[in-house]
């Protein structure tokens, strides 16, 4: 009998390249092609011919005479396969351990998990062993593993990508998901697997999107704190923030396991089950055959309830571009999944079950790092179709944070020089104590020079903290005359953001104005 521990095939845990891929190969796409020169992975429930197909069962294996529709359309746009991935059995669950082939771990830490049920495909973008992967996504299988490895997970529109040649888990609501490590190689992949033209949108300077009035972290105070902060980039990228009633949209998500869904994949895998009980995981097993409990009046009520939820949430993308969610509200030890494994699953569908469900488009991004070194996301979530202007919304929160403490604060003569590249004030605040300013001589318009002291203990340098477009920062950058610069500066409450420093060569005839606390403080008294 298979014995189903961490790490039971002997592959081990923590990104390994023998638990990341169940089959390596490599298959040479099209010697020319929009993706000529990028690699990528695949979930071992899509098929690739020549290839066993095992779905993470090695019982029910199967070796397919033809690739499945979206490796086929990027071999032929020159991308070269390289291997088939590990993945929670049968695409059943969102942690990265129902597995036979070893379970895996985020790359941030081995006791973590990986998040699944796409964990190899994710990891093997992380690692950078690929540019791109395939998943597949069903609950957020294309989004948690993302969030815990710290890339891109792209949940396209149901239909965009074509199903056929994937073994199905909920066929309704299925999708072909890719990982990557940045917007453009995601939008490249993309753009080419679909089987449905890809719908245009416009970049929107301004744009609504919408947070819960009720959040839940589990206890995770730190992805609390970096949710808050995306926030504030939406809003510093020109984001409105708008309120909403989460509670229809988890009622949604909590019909897929606790109703008659799960139904759909006993129809796809159950009497293979019921025939090999000692080959699939004992958790897939009792979540798959506990499906027999639901009958066809369970089903029709919960359709119905379905519409309902529709009706309810429709209108709230009448007030908003898009609804921007923790991808997860906190990350799980694999020891612990296993204690516990339903409820932690659970979990970690709370902001993901409901996207199919109501047949919405979903980016996972990385949203930023816990003290302890582990990676939190963010989830952009719009209508079907809305998956470029999700997209393009992500590389607009592409931002840097800068200081500036003189001639750049509001008002001063060269604070244009900010606006006309889309920054936005974040916030005023102070350097910390160990800064002194200067005002420097001879130079037109005036300005300061912040000088960093070790040992001094002032009160602080007044600056501005702004948010600028990244792809902007390199021309403001390039602006700056000497003996001026772009550094790192330590704020009061021990942030560290790029701001003005000042070469101590060039203080010569500079008058120390740090009495003055900032340099607006100094120009009124002048």
């Amino acid at each position: 009998m298979r014995s189903w521990g961490v790490g039971a095939s002997g592959a081990g845990v923590g990104g390994d390249s023998m638990s990341i891929f169940i089959t390596e190969f490599e298959r040479a796409g099209a010697a020319a092609g929009t993706l000529a020169g990028l690699t990528f992975a695949i979930k071992d429930n899509i098929d690739v011919a020549g290839i066993p197909t095992t779905a993470g069962c090695p019982a029910f294996a199967y070796t397919p005479d033809r690739d499945a529709d979206v490796v086929e359309r990027l071999l032929a746009a020159g991308a070269t396969a390289k291997g088939k991935t590990n993945l929670d059995q049968f695409a059943t669950g969102l942690v990265g351990v129902r597995t036979p082939h070893g379970a895996l771990s985020s790359v941030f830490h081995p006791e973590y998990a990986s998040g699944g049920s796409s964990s190899g495909s994710a990891i093997a973008v992380a690692k950078g062993l690929v540019n791109f992967s395939l998943g597949t996504d069903t609950a957020g299988s294309g989004r948690v593993p993302a969030a815990f490895n710290n890339i891109i997970g792209l949940k396209p529109t149901k239909g965009l990508l074509s199903m056929k040649g994937v073994v199905p888990a909920c066929l309704s609501l299925d999708c072909v998901s890719i990982f990557a490590r940045d917007l453009h190689t995601a939008k490249r992949a993309l753009l080419v697997a679909a089987c449905k033209p890809v719908q245009q949108h416009e970049a929107k300077t301004q744009f609504r999107f919408g947070v819960p009035t009720a959040l839940e972290f589990f206890g995770d105070v730190e992805a609390e704190k970096l949710y808050e902060q995306a926030v504030t980039k939406l809003e510093a990228a020109g984001g409105a923030r708008v309120e909403i009633d989460y509670a229809p949209f988890l009622e949604t998500a909590r019909l897929l396991y606790s109703g008659p869904w799960v139904a759909e994949r006993y129809a796809a895998v159950g009497e293979f089950i019921e025939a090999h009980p000692n080959e699939t995981h004992p958790v897939v097993r009792d979540i798959i055959l506990g499906a027999k409990r639901y009958s066809a009046v369970d089903t029709f009520k919960a359709m119905y309830r379905l519409e309902e939820l529709r009706a309810i949430t429709a209108p709230v993308w009448d007030t908003i571009d898009t609804l921007c969610l923790p991808t997860t509200g906190t990350i799980y030890k694999i020891a612990d999944i296993e204690s516990n494994p339903v409820q932690l699953n659970n979990n970690l569908g709370y902001y993901t079950n409901f996207v199919n469900l109501l047949d919405l488009a979903a980016l996972a991004i990385p949203a930023g790092f816990r003290p302890n070194g582990l990676p939190f996301g963010i989830t952009l979530i719009g209508p079907a179709h809305s998956d470029l202007a999700l997209l393009q919304l992500a590389a607009s929160l592409d931002r840097i944070e800068v200081a500036v403490v003189g001639a750049h604060l509001s008002g001063q003569p060269l604070n244009f020089q900010l606006q006309e590249r889309g920054a936005t004030l974040l916030r005023t605040c102070k350097t910390a104590s160990n800064y002194r300013l200067f005002a420097l001589a001879n130079t037109a318009p005036p300005k300061p020079g912040l000088l960093k002291e070790p040992g001094f203990q002032g009160a602080g340098i007044e600056v501005e903290v702004w948010s600028m477009p990244a792809r902007e920062f390199g021309s403001f950058v390039g602006a700056i005359p000497g003996p001026l610069g772009i550094g790192t500066l330590m704020l009061a409450d021990g942030s560290a953001v790029k701001g003005f420093i000042c070469e101590p060569a060039g203080l010569a005839g500079a008058e120390d104005i740090t009495a003055f606390g900032g340099w607006r403080k100094f120009r009124l008294a002048r």
